[in-house]
């Protein structure tokens, strides 16, 4: 199975080798090999994760970076040891394939980067961003976001949406927080990993939305805000419910999960109505098995999976979230998922004692 899923990798991977005999903390087990697949969107965070997991604990942490839905497929057909999501799965996923677990790994930001000559700073509302992908706003110069933006001087230029290809944790993201802003992009386009944008430039993973904006004047796109950073790329204040305008930190991320969180974790913290929060929030997560004998796995690579999990949910791992741009889980989040952690069996025994 693991070459199966070698075979299908994109070239977004992460893969952290261990020399012969290991290094390995685990003194009950041999160094083993985990593959993954799934979100973009968390993806510089986990390439430090998995290589600095390897220098301690011995394992080898393959992760392909093909998008969420893609992830949730390869999971739901057993060819990997976990998927990464930026979207929760529904009920009726879940449904459809064996009982499953929800571990955050860290918190994010989707954010609306552009490329607009001489514009260094931008603010958008949630309303104007929805009539921008529903090519209700055409123009750059258009007087809602003149309003928005008074002394910036916005171009005569049709504006160039750019979005997702692929089945996407960031489109899931991306367009619940326009259902709960835009009656009318409810109504019509909904929420969803692939949502039929009526205009704009379509490009694959949020590597490629990032590259498509810096290369394209009068572009606009929803990306991980680690990507925009990375390709200096500038984004947007966008107005939450309190009406202030807000860009991504590590602060203005927290804040969105300010409320409460489900014992399952499955949760959306888009458009929070908390003091100072970034309203295009959200968890990503690793979902697995909760019974994790399955194509012909060890016992071994199930304890190697948890172990990694732990190891993410740690207070050291965690710290590693703000230094690239991302936000650390808030206690309760991390309580919950070391709780769900203790229900994952092989072979119908729990795994941690």
């Amino acid at each position: 199975m693991k070459k199966i899923f070698q075979s299908i990798m994109t070239l977004v991977i992460a893969f952290a080798t261990v020399a012969c005999g290991g290094n390995s903390n685990n003194e009950n087990r041999k160094p083993q090999e985990l593959s993954g697949a799934g979100a973009t969107f968390p993806l510089p965070f986990y390439n430090v994760v998995f290589e600095e997991y390897s220098k301690t604990n011995g394992d080898a942490i393959a992760y392909g970076g093909i998008g969420s839905g893609g992830g949730v497929r390869n999971l739901r057909d057993k060819i990997v040891d976990f998927a990464g999501s930026d979207a929760f799965l529904s009920d009726k996923e879940m449904a459809e394939m064996a009982p499953v677990i929800h571990i955050p790994t860290c918190m994010g930001a989707v954010v609306l980067a552009y490329n607009i000559d001489g514009v260094k700073e931008l603010k958008l509302s949630g309303e104007v961003i929805a009539d921008i992908f529903s090519g209700k706003i055409k123009m750059w110069n258009d007087e809602r976001l003149t309003a928005l933006n008074p002394g910036v001087n916005l171009p005569e230029a049709s504006i160039i949406p750019v979005y997702r290809s692929d089945g996407s944790g960031t489109t899931f993201v991306f367009t619940d927080y326009l259902t709960k802003i835009s009656t009318a992009w409810s109504s019509t386009y909904g929420a969803g990993k692939s949502v039929n944008f009526p205009i704009g430039q379509a490009a694959k993973g949020n590597p490629g939305v990032a590259s498509v904006i810096q290369q394209t004047p009068n572009t606009i796109g929803y990306v991980g805000s680690e990507y925009a950073f990375a390709q200096n790329i500038p984004y947007a204040s966008i107005q939450n419910q309190r009406g202030e305008f807000v860009l991504p930190s590590s602060k203005s991320i927290s804040a969105a999960a300010s409320g409460e969180i489900p014992a399952d974790t499955r949760c959306s913290i888009t458009n929070s109505d908390a003091i100072g929060a970034y309203p295009i929030s959200t968890f990503t997560w690793m979902v697995i098995y909760k019974e994790q004998n399955y194509s012909d796995r060890t016992k071994e690579q199930a304890t190697a999976t948890l172990d990694l999990l732990q190891y993410i949910l740690s207070d050291e791992t965690q710290a590693i979230t703000s230094e690239v741009h991302y936000a650390p889980l808030p206690k309760k989040a991390k309580e919950l998922s070391l709780k769900n952690l203790k229900t994952v069996t092989y072979d119908g025994i729990t795994i941690l004692q």
